[in-house]
């Protein structure tokens, strides 16, 4: 004689049946679930966009030598040299370099032009207001002639 379990209710085919559905929108949602991370790190490596480039360097653009005037009667004559982006016009109007060296550095006292920390902070200054001034088409300022009387 066998011994049935009475406990479990046969299988029909309809339960069968139901329990596989449930089986296969698990491994639907699974496979989905992948696909999405496959293609959202593949966006990430390929497809993001990267920050703003680095400009690339283009010509020097040599201006005139200026006299400033400085504090105490002092006089300060600079020149300076516009280091132009490729991607900038070969003709940069000076005037705005110049009408900003003027304003950065006058007034100015001779003894703290003369320390090199203090000369190189204001040349920071400088090449900040030129980037504004030429919207990104100067990307450095370089002294040509830097003298204090």
């Amino acid at each position: 004689m066998s011994v049935v379990d009475m406990t479990k209710a046969p299988e029909t085919p309809a339960d069968a049946e139901a329990a596989g559905k449930k089986g296969g929108k698990k491994k639907l949602v699974l496979v989905l679930l992948v696909v999405a991370l496959l293609a959202g790190a593949g966006y990430w490596f390929f497809l993001k966009p990267s920050g703003p480039s680095v400009p690339q360097p283009g010509a020097v653009v040599k201006l005139d030598a200026i006299q400033v005037n400085l504090a105490g009667h002092h006089y300060l004559k600079v020149g300076i040299a516009l280091q132009a982006s490729k991607s900038a016009a070969a003709d940069l109007d000076g005037s705005k370099a110049l009408d900003a060296t003027i304003d950065v550095f006058s007034g100015q006292s001779m003894a703290q032009l003369g320390r090199p920390a203090y000369r190189q902070r204001m040349k920071k200054r400088l090449e900040n207001r030129l980037e504004d001034a030429y919207e990104g088409d100067v990307i450095g300022v370089y002294f040509t002639d830097f003298v204090t009387q």
